[in-house]
């Protein structure tokens, strides 16, 4: 399955490079949307909420009523969690929150069932708090973790996201050995040789710059989703 990307900053769709610089702006969100029809679910993450400055809830709302959608970006508490899948989220994707107390909260609010935890690596660790800290372990030591938490994880390779450099097919090749659980991949996808191996180790992939610099077709993408 293929999900593509909308991030919102100021009611903006924007792709950012490394989580950091704004690379480009999209289309309006809704109009965005209206160009990805024909995917089974879409991604969307409140960059402003990921960020503590602000949030795009009324958007969130707008997008999710109009097609099935995962939703993340600065869910921190079980409150904004519930709140997310009260707004239409199919999905909530947490990704900080899943390594503090707070998980079993977010778990009990929503369901496992509903529930997608991101873990970000970068130099061969899981980072949080907006990629701005390092942990200790590896993604593969997280999911044997949190497994029994959620239902999937959405996997971003941070050394590639948004450089347009393709991905690390092995170390998602490493994850899938690891689980059973839904993935989702992200952090450099370009092309659709990429897609296809993603698949062909039944990996889902999340795919923003490579749309939004019209890398990829959506029409190629279509016959891939």
């Amino acid at each position: 399955m293929i999900f593509p990307c909308i991030d919102l900053m100021g009611g903006k769709v924007v792709q950012l490079v490394q989580g950091r610089d704004k690379a480009l702006e999209g289309a309006p969100p809704l109009e965005m949307l209206e160009l990805f029809v024909g995917f089974p679910e879409i991604q969307v993450i409140d960059l402003d909420a990921a960020m503590g400055t602000g949030e795009n809830s009324a958007i969130v709302a707008q997008l999710c009523e109009r097609a099935r959608c995962r939703v993340g970006g600065g869910v921190r508490s079980a409150e904004r969690a519930a709140e997310l899948v009260g707004l239409g989220a199919h999905r909530v994707i947490i990704g900080t929150a899943a390594f503090t107390p707070e998980l079993s909260r977010i778990v009990d609010a929503v369901s496992k069932e509903k529930l997608v935890i991101a873990l970000d690596s970068k130099n061969g660790k899981v980072v949080v708090k907006g990629w701005k800290e390092s942990t200790t372990i590896t993604a593969v030591e997280a999911m044997a973790t949190l497994a029994s938490s959620c239902s999937g994880f959405l996997c971003t390779y941070v050394d590639k996201e948004g450089m347009m450099q393709g991905t690390d097919l092995e170390w998602f090749a490493q994850l899938r050995a690891t689980t059973t659980h839904e993935i989702t991949a992200a952090g450099g996808i370009t092309t659709l040789d990429d897609i296809k191996a993603l698949k062909s180790m039944d990996i889902n992939a999340a795919v923003g710059m490579a749309i939004y610099t019209g890398r990829l077709s959506l029409n190629d993408l279509r016959h891939l989703a």
